[in-house]
């Protein structure tokens, strides 16, 4: 079997495989080019048990099919609720799911003919003939030793094709689908993965304004990480996002100390030379292995308290003190950082040095004491995982960067619920709508999440409507 290569490209394989809810793989166990044109070895092809794909290719170049959880191996009518009949062009890929279990596939054989039982298709073959149907949007017959297809609008699958007759296969194939070892069956978060979404995401994104009653109007978000995790690239990553194409800003670079050395503040603006929304996204020196390496400890925190100037090129071996041109004695809140994104990179997560644990922990507990939010961005999920790398919905999915994440969380010393996995743009040249929606997604947890804790900062005042003072009142003179 090994040398038998199926006739699907890679670009349709990937289509089909977007029809399941967690990662498969597609085995071939017939092909009618090579195994011959013949009910007997088709249904034979099938194991007893397990979900089969059976796909036409057509002269057209266009693909149809049929998925089904039973196999056809035995039997003759075969109630399916997993069933569901698909086209592949060009341009599109469409699934129709069966509407009527009880009458999804009827297999008839000169040695097991049945009656017509209301799949009729107009001119059917007579009741020997060779065939397997799909409700009666899809009927394929033998014919002289090949295989033939007819399809219609039907309401079994709830299809809207045209009627076509007898139109000749090229080659059909049978497949098992097979579950990817290593994913859940249920994504643990869940994700709508639209364009709607997307939109939706973006619109809330622009339009977020902090109450009224906070002493800030925007949100400042300082990126600390080692090297190489993409904390530049995250920045230029959400820009992209909101200019709906990919942007090329002289702030990403490869170093082995790391490329970004000065306090660099990013405004994150709604579109391409549009109002600013109410987030800026901080990058500065990587962290090291130590203070001597990278951004120091007391640098990130003088960072954070808003001492340090914007631009201010950062020194391991020059502390930041009050000598520093522009050193901010009492800056305000809305110089003050408000959120700290812990960026690590999936891939690298096991070669971490001891000595980043104990720094990314200490400024975990130091944080924490100043009453500012914490959160985990996880760069690289598509790396770790080749499923999550060919489609980005699996991202919850999959055991592996799920694993990664609950070691990200550790590391740092935070619940898992704080870790945010995210797929910079890195190699592509477009955006996509699902990479946006981890980008727009972290961007909501952290204005969420700085919202929350100036909530528990800066509560309401409670007030008492008259009826209220009247009740105390009464009790005061009932005591």
């Amino acid at each position: 079997m090994a040398s038998i290569v199926s006739s699907l490209d890679n670009e349709k394989e990937l289509r089909l495989q977007r029809f399941f809810s967690s990662p498969v793989r597609f085995h071939l166990l017939y092909k009618s080019s090579h195994h011959g044109a013949t009910i007997s070895e088709l249904l034979s092809s099938f194991d007893t048990f397990g979900n089969f794909l059976l796909i036409m290719f057509l002269k057209s170049g266009s693909v149809r099919g049929a998925f089904m959880g039973k196999s056809l191996k035995h039997g003759k009518e075969f109630s399916d609720a997993k069933a569901f009949v698909f086209e592949i062009n060009e341009h599109d890929a469409k699934q129709f799911p069966v509407l009527n279990a009880a009458e999804a596939i009827t297999v008839r054989t000169q040695q097991n003919s049945v009656q017509n039982s209301g799949f009729g298709f107009g001119a059917l073959p007579s009741q020997s003939s060779d065939s397997i149907s799909f409700g009666s949007c899809l009927h394929l017959k033998l014919d002289k030793g090949y295989w033939s297809v007819s399809f219609c609008t039907d309401v079994t699958y709830g299809t809207t094709w045209p009627q076509e007759n007898n139109i000749c296969c090229e080659d059909l194939e049978l497949h098992r689908v097979q579950d990817v070892v290593g994913f859940l069956s249920t994504p643990w978060r869940e994700v709508s993965w639209t364009d709607t979404i997307r939109e939706s995401l973006r619109q809330e994104f622009v339009s977020y304004k902090l109450p009224s009653k906070y002493p800030v109007s925007r949100v400042k978000v300082l990126l600390l990480g080692p090297v190489g995790t993409g904390k530049s690239c995250f920045i230029n990553s959400i820009r992209s996002t909101m200019y709906k194409r990919i942007v090329h800003l002289p702030n990403v670079g490869t170093a082995v100390n790391g490329f970004t050395k000065k306090l660099n503040i990013y405004d994150i603006l709604g579109e391409k030379g549009g109002s600013p929304t109410v987030l800026s996204l901080c990058d500065v020196m990587a962290l090291g292995d130590d203070d001597s390496t990278g951004l120091s400890f007391s640098d990130a925190l003088a960072v954070i308290k808003g001492h340090v100037p914007r631009g201010y090129k950062f020194q391991p071996d020059v502390p930041v003190t009050d000598a520093v041109s522009g050193y901010k004695a009492t800056p305000s809140l809305n110089e003050q950082v408000h959120c700290v994104l812990f960026v690590l990179d999936a891939f690298k997560l096991t070669s971490y040095p001891s000595s980043l644990k104990s720094t990314l922990r200490k400024l975990n507990t130091t944080i924490s004491d100043l009453g500012i939010p914490q959160l985990i961005l996880l760069t690289h999920v598509d790396q770790v995982c080749p499923a999550v790398q060919e489609d980005l919905k699996y991202v919850y999915s999959s055991r592996t960067v799920q694993d990664k994440m609950q070691k990200a969380a550790e590391l740092v010393g935070l619940p898992l619920s704080y870790v945010l996995p995210v797929k910079n743009y890195v190699a592509q040249l477009t955006v996509d709508y699902m990479t946006d929606i981890l980008l727009l997604s972290v961007v909501m947890s952290i204005l969420q999440s700085v919202d929350d804790t100036l909530e528990d900062q800066y509560p309401s005042t409670p007030t008492c409507s008259p009826v209220d003072l009247n009740l105390v009142e009464k009790n005061v003179v009932s005591i």
